[in-house]
């Protein structure tokens, strides 16, 4: 009879174990999709840990910083917020860039540049980076760059006009690929442009 006693109250207690684990998995999951369906794409974009997910190859850090770029022109932010964005643009700039640029600089010509935008209500409807395929990689001076071509549909108060960027990244000493210039460049017409 002990034995039978013993053997109901294990049996309970395993399908308790089982019951309680499948719902901790469980509700640890669907909170972590509620929360991120909660953030907005501003927080989404502040939130990545560059330091433990940096994008892998060039065309990545370009797709992550039109990211950002699409934040600053087209969504609401607080002041810490764009501090935040902009500090995770410069994460993504050569060591090269940054020292042509200071921080002070480069928020005070963000600053100056999102207030433009604002002022013709412009905002960037969508942005395109080349295929892998595509992406150049050459060696300059020893090291390796890539060369990754993007585009932007902007949209100035219901009037579109497309622009065409050419981004040129070198891979630094810790093998991610940052972003040492870009310039604005002639790009091909499509079927989209006519």
């Amino acid at each position: 009879m002990k034995k039978r006693v013993r053997s109901i109250v294990l049996a309970v207690i395993c399908v308790a174990v089982i019951v309680g684990a499948f719902w901790a998995v469980s509700s640890r999951r669907s909170g972590s999709v509620q929360s991120d369906a909660e953030l907005t794409e501003v927080q989404k974009v502040i939130t990545r840990d560059l330091e433990k997910n940096y994008p892998k190859t060039p065309r990545e850090v370009v797709k992550f910083y039109n990211r950002i770029i699409s934040c600053f022109y087209n969504e609401e932010y607080t002041e810490d917020e764009l501090y935040e964005l902009g500090d995770q643009a410069r994460m993504l700039m050569d060591d090269e860039l940054l020292e042509n640029n200071s921080r002070d600089d480069y928020f005070e010509n963000l600053k100056a540049d999102i207030e433009t935008y604002r002022e013709k209500s412009k905002t960037i409807a969508s942005t395109s980076v080349c295929d892998s395929n595509e992406v150049n990689y050459q060696t300059i001076d020893g090291d390796e760059c890539a060369y990754v071509n993007a585009s932007y549909f902007i949209d100035e108060d219901k009037s579109y006009s497309r622009t065409y960027q050419t981004y040129v990244l070198r891979k630094d000493e810790d093998g991610n690929w940052k972003i040492l210039v870009f310039y604005q460049t002639e790009g091909e017409p499509s079927d989209e442009d006519e």
